[in-house]
């Protein structure tokens, strides 16, 4: 981003806000907005990007996927740039899930690093969220942060090697709290 815009961000935030309105986590208590807001949050403190087009596209992740957003209205709204990050971590819900999930994984190995970060921030949220869930259910998410941690570690620079520690470490807070 040459100019920072600074309601940039903040737009984003609003954008998700409102595109995800009504939803729930599958807690049935949290709004799922919370989520996005998460997801950059753990960007920025956790893993310390400051790229706002990276955080707009943390906040934005789930909007393809999960609402009626397409493509075109990100890249109106925030540019060619974040709509792209934004498609490369959308699944597509057309497909039966297995060849659909080989797809997403198939291409997050060949996304560039600013996407592999917001779906590190993801998977560390979900991580967060999954004491919520059944034990089957945790142990699913737990898995899938297993893969992607193996996917991600041979083509992970070193200067981000950290945001790959972090979600280990909460692999293994949830995986302690399914002993308990």
């Amino acid at each position: 981003m040459n100019d920072p815009d600074p309601t940039f961000l903040l737009r984003a935030i609003s954008f998700a806000g409102q595109s995800h309105l009504g939803q729930m986590r599958k807690d049935g208590e949290t709004p799922y907005f919370a989520h996005p807001v998460r997801v950059m949050t753990i960007l920025l403190t956790e893993f310390g990007v400051t790229d706002p087009e990276v955080l707009a596209a943390a906040a934005l992740h789930d909007t393809i996927e999960d609402t009626t957003t397409d493509r075109d209205d990100l890249i109106e709204r925030f540019g060619p740039r974040v709509a792209e990050f934004v498609a490369l971590l959308s699944k597509d819900k057309r497909m039966p899930e297995a060849p659909r999930e080989q797809r997403f994984f198939d291409d997050l190995a060949a996304a560039p690093l600013e996407v592999k970060l917001c779906k590190l921030g993801d998977v560390y949220d979900n991580l967060i969220d999954s004491k919520s869930l059944t034990e089957a259910g945790r142990q699913k998410v737990v898995d899938k942060a297993k893969k992607l941690i193996a996917l991600f570690e041979p083509m992970m620079p070193k200067a981000w090697r950290h945001a790959l520690e972090k979600v280990r470490q909460r692999i293994e807070a949830a995986e302690r709290s399914d002993a308990e």
